[in-house]
């Protein structure tokens, strides 16, 4: 009889010794948010080789945030990444020749709960004009990510 006593109290106890303070646990996804009149880039952006892009987005996160990555890529195959429900207009289909590719991860300094980049990216000369797919993951100290796809075109 005594074993079976002992068996419940230890589970008790095992159960409560590896429990942990949900109130610290970061269950929630940051957010990558518009930064009002001046967002950039927005869906059907234009913008031209030589030039650059400002990026103006500012990230959240309800703990603490941890790093971004940009990715631009080409779209001339009409792909999605279904993050927006801005229908852009797109050039015909074609095959890259010289696209476009960008990937770059950034860190966010440590301890924040919300940051805006202050990022200029310069859109090289010989590139392929056409449609682009100008991507942000924002990733939370805790793993979380975010996704943005936003749809933009390189001109001229």
């Amino acid at each position: 009889m005594k074993k079976i006593a002992i068996l419940p109290l230890s589970l008790i106890i095992f159960g409560t010794a590896c429990s942990s303070d949900n109130d610290n646990v970061d269950s929630t996804l940051p957010t990558i948010c518009e930064a009002g009149e001046q967002t950039c880039p927005t869906d059907c952006y234009e913008c031209l080789r030589g030039e650059s892009i400002d990026f103006c987005y500012t990230f959240t996160d309800d703990i603490e945030l941890g790093n971004f990555n940009i990715e631009i890529h080409n779209n001339f195959d009409h792909h999605t990444h279904s993050t927006s429900s801005v229908e852009c207009e797109l050039n015909e289909k074609k095959s890259a020749v010289n696209a476009w590719v960008y990937n770059q991860d950034y860190s966010i300094p440590d301890g924040l709960t919300t940051y805006t980049p202050n990022i200029s990216i310069v859109i090289p000369t010989n590139i392929d004009t056409g449609d682009y797919h100008f991507m942000i993951r924002l990733t939370d100290k805790a793993g979380w990510q975010q996704l943005r796809s936003v749809a933009i075109k390189v001109v001229g």
